[in-house]
């Protein structure tokens, strides 16, 4: 690893910072002003977005790692029962679910090592055939010439 070296530089001023330069118009940091609304009603805004039942349930989802599971899908803003209903649902199928997919992955290893074994046979087979191509060809160059 590279390691600057211990010599002082004389010209050396500390840590490059731009110049700050006077500005007699600055008010401060901005803060949005706040404008009533005339066409807000309080009431109205009380029951927004309250439903007595949702139909669909939209996603956009992105995984580093393809696999992951979504299912049963609650939308509640009481803890106690999300977590009753995780316990019902989700807890009941963890266990067979990992298992499940421990076995895949098993199961996508050992193709793996075969298919990387495989390759490493052929890979040797083929070194092999450039060997006979060779001595082949060696052997080729000492008839084609003929003494004088």
């Amino acid at each position: 690893e590279w390691e600057p070296p211990m010599i002082d530089n004389p010209e050396y001023k500390g840590e490059w910072k731009p110049r700050q330069i006077d500005n007699p118009a600055y008010k401060g940091a901005w803060v949005h002003p706040m404008i009533d609304n005339p066409e807000y009603n309080a009431e109205d805004a009380k029951d927004l977005a309250k439903y007595d039942e949702f139909c669909k349930v939209g996603l956009d989802l992105w995984q580093v790692k393809s696999g992951t599971i979504f299912d049963n899908f609650m939308i509640t803003d009481d803890p106690a029962e999300a977590k009753k209903f995780g316990e019902d649902t989700w807890g009941a199928t963890k266990d067979a679910e990992k298992k499940m997919k421990d076995e895949q992955d098993e199961e996508e290893r050992k193709k793996a090592e075969e298919e990387a074994k495989k390759d490493e046979d052929e890979d040797e087979d083929d070194e092999d055939l450039d060997d006979e191509k060779e001595d082949s060809e060696e052997s080729e160059e000492t008839v084609d010439h003929d003494e004088l």
